[in-house]
Formats: structure tokens, sequence, C-alpha cells
């Protein structure tokens, strides 16, 4: 039986509640409004928060703060290099820890010149045996006793020559990244911190990567991340721990910097210099147990929020396979 036209109209009305349309109360649209303005003042809040973080904040007076010597890591090369000649710019006194002494010795003569600091080296295998990791963390305590040291910063990392699938990485590469990147950077962490708790002062830079945070995964690169991840954990964990004995510890996250570490190669207005991403890097030391130096990172880490994570590692996998590809090709050529 089909209803009639008449019919149908009456059903439609009766559910439209008897035909009559009440405009929505005024209390709907305030609240509507109260609710949208509320979101812009968070979200011009946020970026004019994050816009004084990265461009306009100034820097702390490192020395006058946490101490006079600062004590890095990896600090022949890259990222580790450029920050030592940068805190040196900012007078402070380097205890430089590295595996070569040329290198060591080539980069203390660049930070005491044109400055009147002082400059100490370690020679420390951070990839070594347990007997070569316990010998050089007994080096750095020895050579931190007595000074007033206000900075560590736990720079050096390994990561793998090429990407690779987990299985397909040599024992000796991924037990290199666990050594450099998560036991020595604990090792020597307990060496420097109790001087700075017995000061009451002092500040832990460990560098992370984005391959922990920004991605939800970093195929073909898993150990890495993975020991990028402990770092990240450790600073946030240290950070509660210490707060109150004066101790800023917080885990720095780089994306790419044109380091020989870095797989992109050539130029980007998103990958900066070693040197340019110094300067942000000490300019941000002591402002929370996490943070992203460099501007322009922490652009790119908003715009990959913005995405799925399963458009994300659809994108990493595909990366990741492409560079294995190449470098395989590269090695059978």
């Amino acid at each position: 039986m089909h209803a009639t036209m008449s019919e149908v109209e009456e059903i439609v009305s009766t559910a439209g509640g008897g035909g009559s349309s009440s405009p929505a109360p005024v209390w709907w649209f305030a609240l509507l409004l109260a609710l949208g303005l509320r979101t812009a003042v968070a979200s011009a809040a946020t970026f004019i928060s994050w816009l004084y973080r990265t461009r306009f904040r100034p820097g702390r007076d490192l020395g006058a703060r946490y101490g006079s010597w600062a004590v890095i890591t990896g600090a022949t090369d890259g990222i580790g290099r450029a920050l030592a000649l940068e805190l040196a710019r900012e007078g402070l006194h380097l205890v430089l820890v590295g595996r070569s002494p040329a290198k060591l010795a080539r980069v203390g003569d660049e930070a005491r010149r044109d400055t009147s600091i002082k400059v100490k080296t370690v020679v420390f295998d951070l990839a070594g045996d347990g007997a070569e990791m316990g010998r050089g963390a007994a080096s750095v305590a020895e050579a931190v006793d007595g000074l007033d040291v206000g900075l560590l910063v736990n720079n050096a990392g390994a990561t793998y020559p090429c990407a690779a699938f987990f299985h397909e990485v040599e024992t000796e590469t991924w037990e290199r990244v666990v050594k450099v990147n998560v036991e020595a950077a604990t090792r020597i962490s307990r060496a420097v911190v109790p001087g700075m708790v017995a000061r009451r002062r002092g500040a832990v830079v460990n560098v992370g990567s984005g391959s922990a945070l920004v991605v939800p995964a970093f195929p073909l690169y898993a150990v890495y991340a993975a020991s990028k991840a402990y770092i990240d954990q450790l600073s946030r964990s240290l950070s509660v721990e210490y707060k109150h004995y004066g101790v800023d510890v917080q885990c720095q996250i780089p994306l790419y910097v044109a380091t020989k570490m870095s797989p992109v190669k050539g130029e980007s207005p998103f990958i900066p210099s070693p040197e340019e991403y110094a300067r942000a890097a000490v300019r941000c030391v002591g402002y929370g147990p996490r943070c992203v130096p460099y501007w322009r990172h922490s652009v790119q880490w908003f715009l990959a929020s913005l995405l799925p994570d399963s458009a994300l590692n659809l994108w990493r996998l595909r990366v990741g396979i492409r560079n294995r590809n190449q470098m395989m090709k590269g090695a059978q050529s």
C-alpha cells in the first residue's frame, strides 16, 4: 500500500515537531562563539609562545647560572664540534670527550683561538667493551673532579651506515649503536651528575632525535630510533628526579642537520649547518625537559602531526627501502 503525498507530508511534519521550526536558542550560538574564541586565543597563545621560544627568547648566561665548565661528548665533528666552539665563545671552559686524540687537540685549538678559555681532553672510545667503558667513565670522573662543571652535553651518537631491515643489521653495528647512544650516555651522566648535585646546580643536555618522536616509527633504522627513545625517557625522568637539586635535564630533538650522519645530502631550508643548529641549541639550554631548538624543525614536527600515523609509517618505510636499495646497488657496481 502506498502512502499519499499528504500522508507523507504529515509523517515528515510529525517527525519534525509538528511542522513548526523554532530558531536555535541564543545561548547555543553564544556557546559556539565562546568555544571558537577560546580555540582561537589558545592557538594564538601557542603560536606566540613558540615564536618567542624559537626566535626571540634570550639565551641564559650558562656560566653564571650553572658553572664555568662544560663537558661535551662526540666533540670532534658535526654538532659536537659546533657546540664546543659555541660554548667557548660563551666563555665556558671545555672538557672534550672523544676517541681521537688528534681530533680532540684540533678542536681544542680552535676553541682557544680568540678566547681565554681552558680545555681538557679525555680520550674515550664510547663504543668499547665493558672494561673500556669503565675506564673511560672513570677518566671522565677524574677529569671533572674539582671543576665547577655546569653543563654536560651527551652529544655522541652512532647509527647504521645505511638503511637495513632489522635482521640484516650486523651485530657489530647494532651493538655499537646501543653502546654509544645508551650505555655511554648513561655512564658519563653518572660520572658528572653527582658533582652537580653536590653543588646544587647544573644542566645536562642529551641529544635525542626526531626519529624517536616526530614520526610514530622509523623503519630500517629500528635500533637507532629505539636508542634515542631511551634518551628521551631518561631525560624526562631525570628532569623530575633532579629538579629540586637545581639540576636541569633536557633532551634536545634535532631533525636532519648537515653532518656526516645525515642521509640527506645537498642544501635545504629545513636542514641547518651544525653551526646554525648549535647556536639555537645553546640558546635553549635549561628551558624545559624536552625542546626542538631549531625553529624550522619544529615547523616540520607540526606538519607531521597533521598526518595520520599510517601515512607517516608508509612514507618512512618507502624512504628506508629506497635508501637501502640505492646503497645495495652502489655496493654491487
